[in-house]
């Protein structure tokens, strides 16, 4: 089974735009805003990608190391699992659940790590945050203005959390990256169980890593 992410060019924007929201937040920020997170960070790692000559050149393994220090700490993967599986993840194991989220963890990077290759000068219009006080979850709207085409809307989903707001989705067009998965991991549980679905996705990351 091939698990289909979003199309390519939206998952460009994905990255590109979910590399730029969040990088290593200090402890002293870690009550910072969420849409202020977004609007901070957005400039550096677009400076980054536009500057590093190794992105530039295509290195995925340097695209890689950028989302590992700069994007991957900020997300709940436990939680963007958990999503994906639906009631599946009840029924799996701590240790099952644990093996699934480090496999989505390393599909979601090989497969969107090519993603910052695609950045061709879009520009970001933030949405005002609506947000009360006390509120430990929001949604933080953006648009993607692109030099041709029509602009596309990405919105993050963000939990705050003890050490900060995380994402646990990104919702591109409508279309959320969890519940883009959610039907075939529940054909896959359903034809080979909790194992059959970690399986998969392992074999996928291998395939991955081999071209």
């Amino acid at each position: 089974m091939v698990i289909n992410p979003i199309a390519p060019r939206s998952a460009a924007l994905v990255l590109l735009l979910v590399a730029a929201l969040w990088g290593a937040v200090p402890v002293a920020r870690a009550q910072e805003a969420p849409d202020a997170i977004v609007k901070r960070v957005a400039t550096d790692v677009i400076a980054t990608i536009k500057s590093d000559p190794a992105i530039q050149a295509g290195n995925e393994a340097r695209i890689r190391d950028v989302l590992e220090t700069k994007l991957l700490p900020n997300f709940d993967f436990a939680r963007m699992t958990a999503l994906a599986m639906g009631k599946n993840w009840r029924s799996a194991t701590p240790e099952q659940q644990q093996r699934v989220t480090d496999e989505f963890r390393a599909l979601l990077v090989r497969t969107y790590s090519s993603a910052l290759n695609s950045y061709r000068n879009e520009t970001i219009e933030y949405k005002p945050l609506r947000m009360n006080a006390g509120d430990t979850e929001v949604t933080v709207r953006t648009l993607v203005v692109r030099p041709s085409g029509a602009p596309v809307q990405i919105d993050y989903s963000m939990e705050k959390k003890a050490d900060g707001w995380k994402c646990y989705d990104v919702i591109v067009g409508g279309v959320s990256l969890v519940t883009n998965y959610r039907d075939e991991f529940n054909d896959q549980v359903k034809n080979g169980g909790v194992d059959g679905l970690i399986k998969t996705l392992a074999d996928r990351n291998r395939g991955v890593a081999a071209k």
